[in-house]
């Protein structure tokens, strides 16, 4: 894994493809935010209508779809813990191990900016657990509490 900087307080895509093994079109964070390592980030995903996911997602009326909502929290997630704990990374690979509490609020819409506040609930290497609310301006759009692992590459 590159070294990042660290202290930094906003990762930009380049720095999160150095954490994430997810490339276009599922690389689903465009940005983390206002790190608080060992506590909080803000991952930022600009939903446009030339995402892929709406050529079939509803052509006529696009929305994300909830599981992607999802997949975006645990990538800000992983990328929010693998920079803050300095995590070697290298020849592993983080695994959702289970999705609790998942509730979508109001549809994420192509020209939204999804604002996904991530908190660390609970940490024990190699498993961590995490709460997300995602937002849409002030509107919460989506929460769920989640686990994963760090697990050998697979």
């Amino acid at each position: 894994m590159t070294q990042l900087e660290p202290g930094k307080t906003v990762l930009e895509v380049d720095e999160l493809m150095q954490l994430l093994p997810h490339r276009f079109p599922f690389l689903l964070i465009d940005r983390l935010v206002d790190i608080k390592p060992g506590d909080s980030a803000v991952g930022i995903k600009n939903v446009s209508y030339s995402d892929q996911i709406f050529q079939g997602h509803f052509p006529q009326k696009p929305v994300m779809p909830g599981v992607l909502i999802i997949e975006a929290m645990a990538q800000a997630a992983a990328a929010f813990t693998s920079y803050t704990e300095n995590l070697d990374t290298d020849g592993k690979i983080v695994l959702f191990m289970g999705v609790d509490k998942a509730r979508f609020r109001k549809p994420v819409i192509p020209g939204d900016q999804l604002r996904i506040n991530v908190r660390t609930v609970h940490r024990r290497a190699p498993v961590w657990r995490f709460q997300s609310t995602a937002y849409v301006d002030d509107a919460r759009v989506a929460d769920a509490t989640y686990s994963a692992m760090l697990a050998q590459g697979i």
